[in-house]
């Protein structure tokens, strides 16, 4: 058999782990499969559910018109794996090529892909968040028990921060007929993600909707009654709120702690990896055998300044599976690069809300079409120069055209005289992002730098 042979039989056959039972980890398996993969293939997981949707967890599930059980992702093909759920990955050395599993078993691989995501970051006093009536939302589980408990019809829900998944937890109750107050430190909702400019829409339709919004606070306290039961939280500006269900939506950490002392480049902005997915060792030395991809990944990005984004969008961890299981098969020759344009989209108070780009990365913002007041526009970011985002409020129809802008590299200020422009889009304005420097829970692309073995962050979470 010539080496050639050889290598080609390596790549098709032999062992691959995922670890992570994930919407990336079952598209990359599906992906592997399908480009003729043959060898042995175990996922890991450490909840004891098969990969389920995400989304609908904030959105239908919270509404009562889907049940969390409902929720499985639809399935391309059958993967023939071994499936090792309800265990966690607690280790990984990466010498003996081996994953250590919480029960003491080890996994062998030939090759792996690090597909573990992020979770939902906790109540940072542990004591207040175990009372009863305090949840956060991101598996299975935690959509199913919050949906019990506002069936249940609290007095009041608190929802602890206003991103994307604060902002439609608020829009569920209110559509349930539920009072609910959201208490964000930034200075709107949505601030972090897309920016002042847009944040004032994302209040004025919090407010339009009944909702109690408190903007600019922490949440410095919850209390609970005699039973162990929240009963209402403390506010940095001396108020107290009574809740009988509280949400704790402060945005995510990556799980990555598992990998600590594993020689891999892991740390709390995720796992660093090359633009074709294979991970960095502490040392920023490209390994080999190793891949990442989806929520949990950091990864250069070519038309963003090479910067390493960390994206928790659905169809960036779909797109990064499928570069991912394709490179784990191929010789360098026919590997390619991860270069999906981050996407977005959220549905809250009858709205729907999608972007392209990265909106964080913009210095300045114009209308381009439609009116903030109405609730139906466009918007596009600027960034030196040149487009760099878009978003939209009910009229995505534009978003591939803006799209394409970004991947050109198209001029900004935009000069499309064709436009639909009212008298707020004749000329940029600053977009108006928070300090980047202070740690929200809005945004759902983090900039991280370019050190591709950065352990050196820490987030030391102070009362909200």
């Amino acid at each position: 058999m010539s080496a050639d042979r050889t290598l080609e039989h390596l790549k098709r056959d032999g062992r691959i782990v995922v670890v992570g039972a994930s919407l990336a980890g079952l598209r990359a398996a599906e992906t592997m499969r399908e480009k003729g993969f043959t060898g042995s293939l175990t996922m890991i997981g450490d909840e004891p559910y098969e990969p389920y949707d995400r989304p609908p967890l904030s959105k239908q599930v919270l509404l009562g018109k889907a049940t969390a059980e409902h929720t499985a992702l639809p399935r391309r093909r059958d993967i023939d794996a071994e499936w090792r759920l309800g265990v966690p990955a607690t280790g990984l050395d990466m010498a003996a090529r081996r994953v250590r599993l919480g029960n003491g078993d080890e996994v062998e691989y030939d090759r792996l892909l690090i597909a573990t995501g992020v979770r939902a970051r906790p109540w940072p006093n542990e004591e207040e968040g175990a009372l009863g009536g305090v949840f956060v939302l991101r598996t299975r589980d935690d959509g199913a028990a919050l949906e019990r408990a506002l069936s249940a019809g609290p007095r009041r829900v608190l929802v602890i921060g206003a991103g994307f998944t604060g902002s439609e937890i608020a829009s569920a109750c209110r559509e349930r007929g539920l009072p609910v107050t959201v208490a964000e430190r930034g200075a709107a909702p949505l601030v972090g993600a897309l920016g002042g400019v847009i944040g004032e829409v994302a209040a004025e339709m919090h407010h339009e909707n009944g909702v109690d919004l408190r903007t600019g606070v922490m949440v410095t306290g919850l209390e609970g009654d005699p039973s162990g039961h929240v009963r209402g939280a403390h506010l940095s500006d001396g108020e107290t709120i009574e809740a009988d269900v509280v949400v704790v939506s402060l945005g995510a950490q990556r799980n990555t702690e598992w990998l600590s002392g594993s020689g891999l480049g892991a740390g709390p902005r995720g796992i660093a990896c090359d633009a074709g997915c294979r991970a960095f060792d502490v040392r920023g030395i490209v390994t080999d055998d190793i891949f990442v991809a989806g929520d949990v990944a950091r990864s250069p990005h070519a038309l963003f300044g090479y910067q390493f984004l960390s994206l928790e969008h659905w169809g960036n961890a779909v797109a990064q599976a499928e570069t991912a299981a394709h490179n784990m098969l191929s010789e360098s020759a026919d590997r390619l690069p991860h270069l999906w344009v981050p996407g977005f989209w959220s549905s809250q108070f009858g709205v729907n809300i999608k972007s392209v780009g990265v909106p964080p990365m913009g210095t300045e913002i114009m209308i381009t079409q439609g009116s903030r007041e109405e609730r139906r526009f466009a918007a596009v970011y600027g960034y030196q120069g040149r487009v760099i985002a878009a978003v939209t409020f009910d009229n995505c129809r534009w978003l591939p055209f803006y799209q394409q802008q970004i991947e050109t590299g198209a001029p900004f200020p935009v000069p499309f005289e064709t436009m639909d422009r009212r008298p707020e889009g004749h000329k940029p304005v600053s977009a108006d992002f928070p300090d980047p420097s202070v740690p929200t829970h809005g945004p759902t692309i983090t900039l991280s730098g370019y050190s591709p073995a950065d352990r050196k962050m820490t987030f030391i979470p102070a009362h909200h």
